[in-house]
């Protein structure tokens, strides 16, 4: 039962923290990025968020470092908007599966080029 209220919790935080990133945080350093999930553990009181970046690895590491000083603010906002007795720890990482299945994809594409 904890498991699918994290899950639900995580799902609408997921959708929160896009908003205020998009809406509110007014960090140049922040690129196109995208929430892709947030983990939280069962007693929500640490969420992992999981983002891709658009970009170079340079703006890759200028965008975490803009969500990383943003993080109290961002705590904030969802504290204001999500109505929990604990608001949880946010740590962000970079999500790596996108990234892999585009390469799985061009490694497709390539073996049936060799194919034809």
């Amino acid at each position: 039962m904890n498991d699918m209220r994290a899950e639900r919790v995580g799902e609408q935080m997921k959708q929160e923290i896009m908003d205020i990133v998009n809406n509110k945080v007014k960090d140049p350093r922040v690129g196109f990025l995208t929430i892709t999930d947030v983990e939280l553990t069962n007693d929500l009181s640490h969420a992992k968020v999981f983002v891709t970046v658009l970009g170079s690895d340079k703006e890759v590491e200028n965008t975490f470092k803009a969500l990383e000083k943003a993080t109290g603010f961002i705590k904030s906002e969802l504290g204001s908007r999500m109505h929990l007795r604990i608001i949880p720890d946010l740590t962000f990482e970079y999500d790596e599966s996108i990234e892999y299945g585009n390469k799985i994809e061009r490694m497709l594409q390539d073996l049936r080029k060799k194919d034809k």
